[in-house]
């Protein structure tokens, strides 16, 4: 299987991912004045704001420095996941995490480069508790981490075991 055979599925996921995730912040950034908020439902409201942080506002109030680390991380980390997608041993699972995690990243980073913050506008909550708003951008990081980390949990340690027992038919 070629190199570019192996990337296929993760590029198109990244691109999907972030193809979605910059639609979405164009589409609700036009429609919902910033500062704003919209309730769809008891729990769920959209709203319109720029985080110059990471995850949670981590390092919102830095001063601006921070901007160009999460653009390293972000790209370094997007390299590094598409060199693991490159490889033989990697999986159709794993394929699809480090793609949903790929097109987050860089769906973020692209926020960054254009406006120096990520745009939310996901805002789950329940009396006077609040998550901090998100987007798609951090639901696919999040769903793509999960899915690794389901993938290495249900995976027998073949390190501490050796290789799994041949099966006979």
């Amino acid at each position: 299987m070629s190199l570019f055979t192996r990337l296929r599925p993760t590029l198109a996921i990244a691109l999907a991912v972030m193809a979605l995730d910059q639609g979405s912040k164009l589409a609700l950034s036009r429609w919902i004045p910033e500062g704003e908020r919209l309730v769809l439902a008891p729990f769920l409201q959209l709203v319109s704001v720029y985080n110059t942080g990471a995850a949670f506002s981590f390092l919102a109030q830095a001063g601006g420095w921070q901007r160009g680390l999460f653009l390293a991380l972000a790209f370094g980390m997007s390299v590094w996941l598409l060199w693991l997608a490159a490889s033989p041993q990697a999986g159709r699972l794993e394929r699809l995490a480090y793609g949903l995690i790929v097109g987050g990243a860089l769906g973020n980073a692209i926020d960054r480069l254009a406006h120096g913050a990520v745009y939310d506008f996901l805002l789950f909550h329940a009396g006077r508790w609040a998550w901090p708003a998100f987007n798609l951008a951090d639901s696919a990081i999040t769903v793509g981490v999960g899915l690794l980390l389901w993938h290495h949990w249900r995976a027998p340690s073949t390190a501490a075991n050796g290789p799994p027992p041949e099966r006979s038919t």
